[in-house]
C-alpha cells in the first residue's frame, strides 16, 4: 500500500517537483523546434523584417490626398536605419484623416515610427498617444515639434507641416529622435504621379 500525503498538508515544494518534468518536456520540444536558444550573454538582436519603404511611400503619395515625406536616413555603416514595417490607417471621428506609417531600426537598435497624416494634431495625438497631453516643446532647425508622453513612457513629437501633421514615437534617445525631424523636415514631398 503506497503512502499519499492528504491535499492539505501539500507544500510548494510538492507543487515544484510536480511542475518540473512538464518545464522540461516543454524546453525539449522548444528545442527541437529550434525555437529557443541559449547565449551565456544575455539576448542577441534578431533579423530585422525586410520591408520597403521607398516603394510603400511612393505608393502612399500617388493614392492619399496629402503630401507623403520619404526622410533621407543612413542605411548603411554603423549608423544604419533599417525600415522593418508599415501600414495604413484611418482617424475616425472630428479632425480624422487618412495615416501613413512607416517603422524603421534606428542604429541604436531602437524602433522608431514615422506616421504622416491629414488629422488634425490633437485627433492625431489621441489615436497614439491616448490620454496623455503635450509635455512642452523641441526646436530642430526652425521647426517646432510638440512633445506628447509621461515620464516612463516612450515619448511622441508632433510637427504641422499646414497640409500634413508628421509624429515621430519610439525608445530612441533625443539624438535619434533630432536626426529622424530633420531628415523628415529636409525631405521634399513625393511626387503624386509615378515618375516616367
Amino acid at each position: 500500500m503506497s503512502y499519499q500525503k492528504p491535499r492539505t498538508q501539500h507544500d510548494y515544494k510538492d507543487l515544484f517537483w510536480s511542475l518540473l518534468p512538464l518545464v522540461l518536456i516543454c524546453l525539449v520540444i522548444a528545442g527541437i523546434a529550434s525555437q529557443c536558444t541559449f547565449s551565456a550573454k544575455g539576448p542577441t538582436q534578431g533579423q530585422i523584417p525586410n520591408f520597403d519603404a521607398k516603394a510603400a511611400l511612393t505608393d502612399d503619395a500617388r493614392t492619399l490626398s496629402f503630401p507623403v515625406r520619404l526622410p533621407a536616413l543612413p542605411d548603411n555603416g554603423p549608423g544604419k536605419w533599417t525600415p522593418n514595417s508599415g501600414s495604413h490607417d484611418t482617424i475616425v471621428g472630428a479632425g480624422g484623416g487618412a495615416v501613413s506609417t512607416v517603422g524603421f531600426i534606428s542604429p541604436q537598435g531602437t524602433y522608431m515610427q514615422l506616421t504622416q497624416t491629414n488629422a488634425t494634431e490633437d485627433a492625431l495625438a489621441k489615436k497614439i498617444m491616448g490620454n496623455q497631453y503635450a509635455s512642452g516643446t523641441e526646436q530642430v532647425g526652425d521647426r517646432k515639434w510638440v512633445v506628447y508622453g509621461d515620464p516612463g513612457s516612450e515619448p511622441a513629437w508632433i510637427t504641422d507641416f499646414g497640409d500634413v501633421r508628421v509624429l515621430i514615437k519610439g525608445a530612441g534617445n533625443h539624438d535619434i529622435f533630432t536626426t529622424l525631424a530633420t531628415a523628415v523636415d529636409n525631405a521634399q514631398p513625393l511626387p503624386k504621379k509615378a515618375q516616367q
